[in-house]
Parts: structure tokens; C-alpha cells; sequence
């Protein structure tokens, strides 16, 4: 027969873990709402500054190329790797890592990590990848200012001609139930294919040249930053459900526990009645 006292601690240690994983949920389900907004917000400026860009790129220079412009032979690449510090969010950092493998294993030239977020860190260590940074405790809701470090990491060893391309790895946020893990090509920025014969109708002052000088950084800059927001929005996002899908199992297991200890107690009941009623009858 199962121990009764046994039973009643793990229906009281389960009913404390459901207010815990409740109370996660409550706050990860605030923090949530923030963070899509921000992201939302953040995707029509990001995607505008990559078409301007495009397009001034794919206009005719007659001198020297902008760093950030120049194609070489890939002979060395660079990742941002972008992963939560915290756990309790579902796989979502296991599916961000393993793409992130996958794709090192995937290229035949020498790869670095910048990473950003402790558990992409923790897992880069373990596989003894070469890590070139490394960025943790960004917060809830950082600002541009805290991505610029992470910027300028990428942008300086590729104008320098230390990497020959830069990919960004994120989750997407595309609703609170998927987040889709992302690896984007940031560096070198690709000019935009235009049909033979058509022209761009744009005037840029002072001229296209030093327009794109100052774009360039500021859209790494950017694109770098709306990564980070991302992955913030899909982090809060997989740690609601996560809470929730604990919280319910929590509340199924209580049940299951609470009908094993009626049977155990009745048991216990009818064996006490059995052994008093067995008692008497001898007596008599």
C-alpha cells in the first residue's frame, strides 16, 4: 500500500511548484507584451533601411568601394549568436544552438562566435568553438546604446579584412506560440538587382558616396539591435508557454496524486475497520 504521509508531500510539493510556474507565467506574460511591441515596432524601419541601402549600393561608384560594401573570397566567417541568459523557456535555446552548430559544421572555413546571451555561451564553451566576444546581462530591455559594443565588434574586423562575412543568429518572433530560429547575412551588404535600363529616382544630398558612408554602419548598428529585440520578444514568448504548459501539468499531477491518496486513505480505512471488526468478533 503507498505511504499516505509520502503521498500529501508531493501533492504539497507539486501545489507550491504550480504558484511558483503560475507566477512566472504572470510576469513572463507582462514582460511579453513589451517586448513584441518593441520588436513589431522595430521590423518596418529595420526592413526600409535595408531597401535605401540596397538601392544605394547598387548605384555606380567611380571611386573606391566602402568597407562594408567590399566581397571577397570567404575565407573566414563571423556569427553573432543571440540566446537567452536564462533558461525555463522551452527548447528555445537548444534549437538556437543547434542551428548554430549545424551551420559551423556546414562551412568549409574557420568560424568565430560573438556571443550574446549566457546559455549560447555556455554551450559554444562546451563545444570548444572560437569565440571572438562575449555579451551577457543585456536586460529585459536594453537600449541601442547597450547593442553598439556588439556592433562595432563586427564592423571593425570586417573593415580590417579579419572576417570575409557576418551572419546574424536569432529567433524570429512570429506569434506567442513560434519563434523561428534565423540565420541572416548582414556583411557584406548586398546591392539590389535592378532590371536592365532602370534607374533610381532618388536625389541624395550631399551625394550617394557619403550618404551610404554614413548609412552603413548605422544599419549593422540597426540590424543588430532589432536581432536583440527579437530574441527578447521570442524568449518571453516561449517562456509563457513554457509556465503555462508547468503549471498544467502541475495541476494534472496534483489530480493524479489526490485520487492515489483517496484510494490509499480509504484502503487504510477499511483495513483499520477490518482489523477492529476482526478484533471484537474474537472477543465475543
Amino acid at each position: 500500500m503507498p505511504d499516505i504521509r509520502l503521498i500529501g508531500r508531493r501533492i504539497r510539493a507539486t501545489r507550491n511548484i504550480a504558484k511558483i510556474t503560475r507566477a512566472m507565467e504572470m510576469i513572463a506574460t507582462s514582460k511579453m507584451r513589451r517586448a513584441q511591441e518593441a520588436g513589431l515596432a522595430g521590423r518596418p524601419y529595420a526592413e526600409k533601411i535595408s531597401q535605401v541601402l540596397g538601392d544605394l549600393a547598387a548605384l555606380p561608384y567611380g571611386e573606391a568601394l566602402h568597407p562594408l560594401l567590399q566581397h571577397r573570397l570567404t575565407n573566414k566567417i563571423a556569427v553573432v549568436h543571440i540566446t537567452p541568459d536564462r533558461g525555463l523557456c522551452g527548447g528555445l535555446h537548444a534549437s538556437m544552438n543547434r542551428m548554430t552548430a549545424s551551420f559551423i559544421l556546414e562551412q568549409g572555413v574557420p568560424v568565430t562566435i560573438t556571443n550574446v546571451g549566457r546559455k549560447g555561451l555556455d554551450f559554444m564553451r562546451r563545444s570548444g568553438c572560437n569565440i571572438r566576444a562575449e555579451f551577457t546581462r543585456l536586460g529585459d530591455r536594453p537600449s541601442l546604446l547597450d547593442t553598439l559594443p556588439i556592433s562595432r565588434v563586427i564592423i571593425d574586423d570586417y573593415s580590417n579584412g579579419v572576417i570575409d562575412a557576418v551572419y546574424l543568429a536569432y529567433a524570429r518572433f512570429v506569434s506567442t506560440t513560434i519563434q523561428k530560429p534565423i540565420m541572416q547575412e548582414i556583411l557584406p551588404v548586398k546591392p539590389a538587382v535592378l532590371p536592365q535600363g532602370q534607374s533610381l529616382d532618388y536625389i541624395y544630398e550631399p551625394d550617394p558616396a557619403h550618404v551610404l558612408g554614413e548609412l552603413l554602419p548605422r544599419f549593422v548598428e540597426m540590424q543588430v539591435y532589432h536581432a536583440i529585440l527579437e530574441a527578447i520578444a521570442s524568449e518571453q514568448s516561449a517562456r509563457v508557454v513554457a509556465m503555462r504548459n508547468a503549471t498544467d501539468n502541475a495541476s494534472e499531477l496534483i489530480q493524479d496524486l489526490t485520487l492515489v491518496y483517496n484510494k490509499a486513505r480509504q484502503e487504510s480505512i477499511t483495513k483499520e475497520l477490518l482489523d477492529i471488526t476482526g478484533g471484537a468478533a474474537a472477543l465475543a
